[in-house]
């Protein structure tokens, strides 16, 4: 599940929006390294996204793809969770897997969508 949402001018950046969203979530809203995707910024450095989490098994991370456009994309915050509930991203898999995956995505969807419904309407009201 991801999003693409436009902010204002007053929150372009990782740290005006992180600011914002401390003072108006409700949420556990936290500025980190993006472990998840593993993207880099223009120097090569790990980049960084803003963590807004439910709980220690549904959160949105949000980044900028351009001056005033942010994604968010659903992830699971907690690293030992992500290992086993996340997305495999692996390029071969066995029958086991394949099988525990579409168990795992019937079960956590309903929670997931509307946990995503939840964090991304947190967003579009700060930066609105």
């Amino acid at each position: 599940m991801e999003n693409l949402i436009e902010v204002k001018n007053d929150y372009n950046t990782l740290d005006k929006l992180h600011n914002r969203l401390k003072k108006e979530a409700n949420y556990d809203c936290s500025k980190t390294y993006d472990s998840w995707e593993v993207r880099t910024d223009a120097n090569g450095q790990m980049a960084q996204c803003l963590v807004l989490k439910k709980s220690g098994m549904h959160a949105v991370k949000a980044y900028f793809i351009n001056d005033n456009t942010i994604k968010i994309n659903y992830i699971i915050p907690n690293k030992v969770l992500h290992a086993y509930f996340g997305k495999s991203v692996k390029a071969r898999r066995n029958i086991l897997e394949i099988a525990t995956g579409v168990i795992k995505e019937a079960v956590l969807a309903g929670s997931q969508k509307k946990a995503f419904d939840e964090l991304q309407t947190t967003i579009k009201r700060a930066t609105a």
